[in-house]
């Protein structure tokens, strides 16, 4: 185990995006058994994403991989929030109802089985006319 470390000494190492790739390689792979023999080349485009996860996991540049997985994360957590709230509105769909703002184009939950009401904007203090 300890000519490990010293090959490791100042290299990056794994991390999230790393993680992501080698999960990518695998589906690919799957992929690539299910289609007929004659896609070879889904075969070579499997192994892409753990040459690249190799190259990150040896690499001297650090700060570098940093920002790279710091890119990857921020993508990942925005698209994550994105599928909760859309998850969160399908859960609520029964008990209240969505409107869009006219004018800074917020999104606002009002409850249903209220008739006709007026609906302020919490963000810009705009009022309209909705039916919940």
């Amino acid at each position: 185990m300890e000519w490990f470390k010293k090959i490791m000494y100042g290299r990056y190492g794994g991390d999230s995006l790393s993680g992501a790739l080698i999960v990518l390689s695998f589906i690919l792979l799957i992929i690539s058994n299910v289609l007929p023999k004659a896609l070879w080349f889904v075969v070579i485009v499997a192994y892409i994403p753990t040459v690249i996860c190799v190259f990150r996991i040896f690499s001297r540049n650090i700060y570098k991989r940093q920002m790279e997985n710091y890119k990857f994360l921020k993508i990942k957590n925005t698209m994550r929030n994105s599928l909760r709230r859309k998850l969160n509105k399908l859960k609520d769909l029964k008990t209240h109802k969505y409107f869009t703002c006219t004018n800074c184009k917020q999104s606002l939950r009002v409850p249903r089985g209220q008739g006709k009401i007026s609906i302020t904007c919490p963000k810009c203090k705009n009022t309209f006319k909705g039916k919940s």
